[in-house]
């Protein structure tokens, strides 16, 4: 396991879950929020945000935490060895942003670009309400159209989440 792609909607625990395997892995952990996002929640430039990955998977060896398909699933799918889609309840996932906008109210996560501070608005909450009818199918349908053969794990859940981590081999 060299090259990872992490997916999922925000609140299911992306971030964490690179930051996780990352440490247990040696693996680098490339945050695509943090790529795509200038100060202030302004969209990057797209070829500076496909350069800016380009450069972030020229080692070789990462994890990507991210969606971003129709941008860079390209570059990142077919060299995937892994794909490890997080599928939590949407219940989960709405509470665990608004949480997560309240607790770090007006701060900057370490995933993040920065001056990009956590926040939660309507769209946001319509893009994570809307996500399985409207996103997954383009997501499963760029999937096996650009690493059709990739190992696909899906976690469904924090205990399953904690399993597949209990797995990996710790990097020697």
């Amino acid at each position: 396991m060299e090259r990872v792609v992490i997916l999922g909607c925000a609140g299911t625990g992306k971030s964490t879950l690179a930051r996780r395997l990352g440490a247990k892995t040696g693996l680098p952990v490339v945050h695509l929020d943090a790529l795509f996002w200038e100060p202030g929640w302004q969209e990057s430039d797209p070829a500076v945000f496909r350069q800016r990955v380009t450069e972030a998977l020229a080692g070789g060896r990462w994890i990507t935490d991210g969606i971003y398909n129709s941008k860079t699933f390209d570059l990142r799918l077919p060299q995937a060895d892994l794909i490890v889609w997080i599928d939590q309840p949407l219940a989960l996932r709405l509470w665990r942003v608004i949480w997560r906008a309240l607790r770090h109210r007006g701060q900057t996560r370490p995933d993040m670009a920065p001056d990009c501070p956590e926040k939660v608005d309507l769209e946001f909450l319509k893009y994570i309400w809307n996500f399985d009818r409207e996103n997954r199918p383009r997501l499963e349908a760029a999937i096996a159209r650009l690493a059709p053969t990739t190992p696909l794990v899906r976690l469904r859940g924090d205990r399953q989440i904690a399993r597949f981590l209990e797995g990996i081999p710790a990097r020697r």
